[in-house]
């Protein structure tokens, strides 16, 4: 079972510096791929025909350089929009440039991301599954991952982009390579939970164990930007790792702090039934801050993750900004944005990128 990151949300993608130190960090914790796939990345979404700029280029270059380094998977997410209403000759053509370009950079893994865009087509299996194949012959990734339009139980997919046609997963999956993964991300868009019976009950309808996309501890949404995602996790037990073929974790929007449930997420699989979340989290948390602002991270976890920027008098705001503002540490600074509002997710974020 491989474990990883996808970046993977919407609104103030990383910078590089903080890409790369976050890819060097969970490294030493089991984390062996990181997907770059942010959602600002507008050349890998609605603009994806069109190539990146020199300049990114260069920097997606010595970022897969950096991974390879570390001993890391590069991978990237390419979200090639609304291509199932028009795969012609002019598309496979743009298609071709792009796979072309993102092996010139030095993409391992490529993922084939067909979520946020619409998808009530009676025959979008076949339409999607003949683009996955055409990628396939053509691309030099050695891993290709596929995440579907409807890649959860949940309704809320089928209210947003559309009722997903019958039958839809299972035809998609049937007309895959079977070495090609198929991205879940469980019963809901952000599960709570994993269980067995229901990783094996998609397994049996995919033909292969699914790929977890694991939407904690992103907050990209324009409830969730409100929040800060702390906590160590639960609902991951070690006893899922057998029934996937992998699991990438889409961090926060917030690099440094996301390493503390991403720290909890490798103890829950490491330690099995002797996992306890909140000693995990106390753990993470002096890993990764260390001593003195681990204990006020603590103390104020509740107010982080629980009541949020809603649930803040502008004097309580304006308490913890000082306070925060006193640590020259990039959590603190993290701490400090997000209080400031530099994290908040819009409406129209959400419509273009």
């Amino acid at each position: 079972m491989d474990l990883g990151t996808i970046e993977g949300f919407f609104g103030r993608p990383y910078s590089w510096s903080e890409r790369t130190e976050l890819m060097r960090f969970v490294k030493g914790h089991g984390y062996g791929f990181y997907i770059y796939a942010p959602k600002a990345d507008r050349h890998l979404r609605r603009a994806w025909r069109d190539l990146h700029s020199d300049d990114d280029v260069a920097h997606l270059t010595a970022f897969a350089a950096a991974c390879r380094a570390a001993g890391v998977s590069f991978g990237v997410g390419l979200s090639p929009f609304e291509l199932h209403f028009d795969f012609s000759t002019k598309s496979k053509a743009a298609l071709t440039r792009k796979l072309a370009a993102l092996d010139a950079i030095g993409c391992q893994w490529l993922a084939i991301l067909f979520d946020d865009m619409r998808g009530d087509l009676p025959d979008l299996a076949r339409r999607q599954a003949e683009i996955v194949g055409f990628a396939a012959s053509r691309t030099k990734a050695s891993r290709i991952l596929v995440c579907p339009s409807y890649y959860t139980d949940d309704p809320v997919l089928d209210r947003v982009f559309g009722t997903r046609p019958t039958g839809y997963l299972y035809d998609l999956a049937g007309a895959l390579d079977p070495k090609i993964d198929i991205m879940w991300t469980g019963e809901e868009v952000c599960s709570r939970e994993y269980s067995t019976a229901h990783l094996d009950r998609v397994a049996e309808e995919i033909g292969r164990k699914p790929f977890i996309w694991d939407n904690y501890p992103v907050n990209d949404g324009l409830r969730m930007s409100r929040h800060l995602h702390l906590r160590a996790v639960t609902g991951r037990p070690a006893a899922m790792t057998s029934h996937i073929s992998g699991l990438a974790v889409n961090p926060a929007s917030q690099p440094t702090l996301s390493r503390i449930p991403m720290l909890s997420l490798a103890a829950s699989f490491a330690q099995g039934e002797a996992y306890a979340y909140g000693k995990a989290f106390r753990d993470a948390a002096l890993a990764v801050l260390g001593d003195k602002l681990a204990r006020h991270v603590t103390d104020d976890l509740l107010t982080f993750e629980d009541a949020g920027l809603d649930g803040l008098t502008e004097a309580r705001r304006g308490r913890l900004r000082d306070l925060y503002s006193l640590f020259d540490h990039p959590a603190a600074r993290e701490i400090v944005g997000w209080l400031q509002g530099d994290f908040a997710v819009t409406g129209e974020a959400l419509k273009t990128q």
